[in-house]
């Protein structure tokens, strides 16, 4: 089975008040705090799609529940993302204690560290990127955050859906650069692509874990 590519980019404007939920979306997705409530909406439209309904968008309503889900999906994230963190931190700190102590030895090998922390940067980014959506559909279709670190299931289920997943990945890509244009138009552009962007994600990783349940 094949993504259903067209509608992932537009379904929401089939909603017949798609308007006023983009732009509550929109607004949200700039306010932080708040903004965790973007992403466990966008979570109610992945189970949705994966559920197979037909016009997935749900009312902006519950927001405690969408805020407690979002911010769930924000720490699994943050958890992937540990290993970047201390790359970017640690360099910084030895930097700094080796100009505090005014050593050329130090500062040499702070140096090294950093030319190195930084080429593996990239390699565990590209990592992430293909792990981390399988483990926010994992959590979106369960409810349990310890299935977002079922690394079993997880890459289970990226190698029995891998023509897919990569597609929806690469299509994820393709919708933000899409919403970067957002720009061109000032803030309002981007209040609405954005969130656009959000919703494109969330339709097409829904799709793959719906697809996997028909072949399965």
């Amino acid at each position: 089975m094949t993504l259903n590519i067209g509608r992932a980019f537009t379904y929401m404007f089939e909603d017949e008040s798609w308007i006023m939920k983009i732009i509550i979306g929109g607004i949200l997705l700039f306010i932080p705090i708040v903004n965790f409530m973007v992403l466990g909406y966008q979570l109610e439209v992945l189970k949705r799609v994966a559920d197979g309904m037909d016009i997935p968008l749900p009312e902006w309503d519950d927001f405690v529940g969408k805020s407690i889900e979002g911010l769930l999906a924000f720490l699994i994230a943050l958890v992937y993302n540990i290993p970047t963190i201390l790359v970017v931190c640690l360099p910084i700190g030895l930097i700094a204690m080796a100009g505090a102590a005014d050593s050329a030895v130090l500062m040499s090998m702070a140096r090294l560290v950093t030319a190195c922390a930084y080429c593996v940067l990239p390699v565990w980014g590209i990592v992430v990127l293909l792990i981390l959506p399988a483990a926010i559909i994992r959590y979106a279709t369960t409810g349990e955050l310890m299935s977002a670190f079922q690394f079993g299931e997880i890459f289970g289920f990226i190698r029995d859906n891998i023509a897919n997943y990569i597609v929806a990945i690469i299509l994820w890509i393709v919708a933000n650069f899409i919403a970067g244009f957002g720009v061109i138009a000032c803030f309002v552009g981007v209040l609405f692509t954005e969130f656009w962007a959000y919703l494109v994600m969330a339709h097409l990783l829904g799709q793959v874990q719906r697809e996997s349940l028909t072949v399965a």
